[in-house]
């Protein structure tokens, strides 16, 4: 492993907007300081979330993937966030982590929103990613995801981790504000992983307002960097391997872990 530097791109998104959405965002990643290996892009960074699938929702080698391939080409770093994709006539809440090469890996949000709707007409996934990266093995989760430790589980067995680094991209409301930084320091603490959350800021057309609160956490809860809450900003930090190392060999929780799997999910149909 060596050590990760990640970009948490917090920022307002214009519902429905997709071309303006990508233009702001290509403003915000010049304001990189650093080459950064691995670049965050809120929930549906497209559209914001609960946008119409009907309307804004793209095949896969859509206009957003192509963008998305392109900012990781110009700037030699993965870039991953979620968009609205169709596959016939279902839609999914999909997570891309877009490699410089163009070549790409997907996660479809398992825990769709039920509270907004989203179950609606999001078809919820029923399959985990681990992504590797510089050593590390990334697990990579969507929003409402957060709330469901079994599915957040790391696992540990002769030695090895599942995964090194635990990520959410969201769309949380400033009302829940409280419940998304607490449950982000139990998930790093309990699967002994470092966390990254990275949440938008502004105003949807549901009226809701978002804060924000994007943080990086290392293993033990404590915050790498945090967003100051209601500001745009790209939050850079990096992660320290050597230091996730050092405190898996010196307290060894995992070894007591309870030992089970998820054998089965429903499709959500």
């Amino acid at each position: 492993m060596q050590d990760l530097k990640i970009a948490l791109l917090q920022c307002v998104l214009q519902s429905g907007s997709p071309q303006q959405n990508y233009r702001h965002l290509e403003e915000l990643m010049k304001q990189q300081r650093v080459q950064n290996d691995l670049v965050l892009l809120p929930e549906t960074f497209g559209t914001g979330f609960s946008a119409d699938p009907e309307h804004f929702a793209e095949e896969r080698e859509g206009p957003g993937m192509a963008w998305m391939q392109r900012m990781a080409q110009t700037y030699q770093t993965v870039v991953c966030g979620s968009l609205l994709l169709k596959q016939g006539k279902t839609y999914s809440n999909t997570l891309v982590w877009m490699r410089p090469d163009g070549s790409y890996e997907t996660y479809a949000k398992r825990h769709v929103f039920r509270m907004g709707g989203e179950h609606e007409y999001i078809t919820p996934g029923n399959t985990l990613q681990t992504v590797e990266l510089k050593g590390w093995k990334v697990r990579p989760l969507i929003c409402y995801d957060l709330r469901f430790p079994a599915w957040c589980r790391n696992s540990y067995s002769e030695g090895v981790y599942e995964y090194d680094l635990l990520l959410f991209v969201a769309n949380w409301p400033a009302q829940r504000s409280w419940p998304w930084k607490q449950l982000l320091i139990a998930r790093a603490i309990e699967n002994i992983s470092c966390v990254a959350g990275l949440n938008r800021v502004g105003n949807d057309e549901q009226g809701n307002s978002y804060t924000g609160d994007s943080v990086v956490l290392d293993a033990r809860g404590i915050a790498v960097a945090n967003a100051t809450p209601g500001e745009e900003t790209v939050l850079e930090a990096r992660l320290s391997a050597a230091q996730l190392l050092d405190f898996r060999q010196k307290f060894k929780v995992a070894l007591d872990w309870d030992r089970f799997n998820i054998l089965h999910l429903s499709e959500g149909k």
